[in-house]
């Protein structure tokens, strides 16, 4: 407020910063321009965003300026006029002096001698290709190991069966294959105490058979008497 009395230049009165006030409560920011109290920015042209307490400083008008906000006083600015605002114009640069004319002239021509031609370099020699970089030999994939192979011959609950497997996948599920297909592939296997123990399972077996098979001739043969007597 004091630099602008000193100045002589008019900030705002009572009246106006009542008008920007009720401006703000309606939503809306003010334009107001710089006076020649806020310095090198005297002209340009502002939006008040709020008004601070009058009475924590003198500074308390916000003013946004480019992306900045700052506090002014109201004795550095005014109202701005409606409309674009002129910017002022640059001052007009220092004429340049003429160049003093020269006070003698020679009419008699002097000779020029001609400057010797610049001494030719030879071209320099061009620089060989560098070699080009090797390329390190590409390493031979690792092959991946083949799953194993399983075979699995079984007896249970009187039945031979095989099945077949690689790795976690069932190649050939169990299915039931003859007691002399069981006993030739047991064979092919050397190992003590397998063989015996197949030829164990398959002598049992052939016992059972034939005494399964005597009952069912004795049953036969009283089948074909009764028969017989009917026929009488």
């Amino acid at each position: 407020m004091a630099a602008a009395a000193r100045t002589g230049v008019r900030g705002l009165s009572t009246d106006e910063l009542q008008a920007i006030r009720d401006g703000l409560a309606a939503g809306r920011r003010p334009r107001v321009m710089f006076t020649e109290a806020a310095g090198q920015i005297a002209g340009q042209v502002g939006q008040v965003v709020t008004l601070n307490d009058p009475a924590e400083s003198e500074e308390w008008v916000v003013v946004r300026f480019g992306r900045d906000e700052l506090p002014f006083s109201p004795g550095d600015l005014r109202v701005a006029p409606k409309g674009p605002v002129k910017k002022a114009a640059p001052p007009a640069a220092d004429p340049v002096p003429a160049r003093p004319e020269p006070e003698f002239v020679i009419d008699k021509p002097v000779p020029v001698r001609a400057a010797p031609p610049p001494p030719v370099e030879p071209p320099a020699a061009a620089a060989p290709p560098a070699p080009a970089p090797r390329k390190a030999p590409a390493r031979a994939a690792k092959p991946k190991p083949v799953a194993g192979l399983t075979v699995t011959l079984a007896y249970t609950d009187g039945e031979w069966t095989i099945a077949a497997n690689q790795g976690t996948k069932a190649l050939a599920k169990p299915y039931v294959v003859k007691p002399s297909e069981a006993m030739r592939m047991v064979a092919l296997v050397d190992v003590p105490g397998v063989q015996e123990a197949v030829e164990q399972i398959v002598s049992a077996e052939r016992a059972e058979a034939e005494q399964q098979a005597e009952r069912l001739r004795a049953e036969l043969a009283e089948i074909e008497a009764r028969l017989a007597e009917l026929r009488g």
